[in-house]
């Protein structure tokens, strides 16, 4: 058993005790004399209802006229007036026709020839190498195109085909373009410009 609950036993039964002993001494039946005694009774009024509200009013029915629809007006409106334009026409004049001009004498066409060499310095020879390429040994082909202006000098030259070799390329333009000179082309008697192509061969034979 736990503490508490002898605590409440031991509790019961001093009680019980107690009990016993008034019983016995008559202090219980003075308790309950008194108990006994006659009771005084008090009418207690009700508070009277508070008195109902009165039902509201009825709303009033507000009457709509009825709808008269408006009457109908008609407006006589005037014709509009029609204007009459007059349009006057001009009529153009017949085209003017210019005679046709008389025909050109044809252009005098004279012979048309190529452009030659003139002098012997249109040649790359062995002694043209450059002193690098010699001691390099190189060798090949340049195709090179370039064009006699009308005067028979070379302006512009291109490489079409290289050799393999930069500084022999750079030097057979350089020598064409420097010392080639030509007899110009001519076209109806007139000098003229001209592309020519060649091969020019690089070769040591020493």
């Amino acid at each position: 058993m736990s503490k508490n609950r002898q605590m409440a036993l031991v509790g019961v039964a001093v009680l019980h005790v107690i009990l016993g002993y008034a019983i016995v001494s008559g202090f219980a039946i003075s308790m309950v004399k008194k108990i006994v005694e006659p009771l005084e009774a008090v009418n207690v009024k009700e508070e009277a209802p508070p008195p109902d509200e009165p039902p509201p009013p009825p709303p009033k029915e507000i009457e709509i006229p009825p709808y008269v629809p408006p009457p109908e007006v008609t407006v006589q409106q005037d014709a509009a007036p029609v204007i009459t334009t007059q349009t006057t026409v001009a009529r153009p004049n017949p085209p003017v026709v210019a005679p046709p001009a008389p025909p050109a004498p044809p252009a005098a066409v004279g012979p048309t020839t190529p452009a030659t060499a003139r002098g012997r310095g249109n040649v790359i020879s062995e002694d043209d190498y450059p002193s690098a390429s010699r001691a390099a040994e190189e060798e090949g082909v340049v195709r090179v195109s370039y064009v006699v202006e009308a005067d028979g000098r070379v302006q512009t030259c291109e490489i079409t085909q290289s050799s393999g070799f930069r500084r022999l390329d750079e030097q057979t333009c350089s020598i064409i373009k420097r010392r080639f000179r030509f007899n110009p082309a001519v076209k109806d008697g007139t000098p003229v410009a001209e592309r020519k192509t060649q091969p020019v061969r690089w070769q040591l034979t020493n």
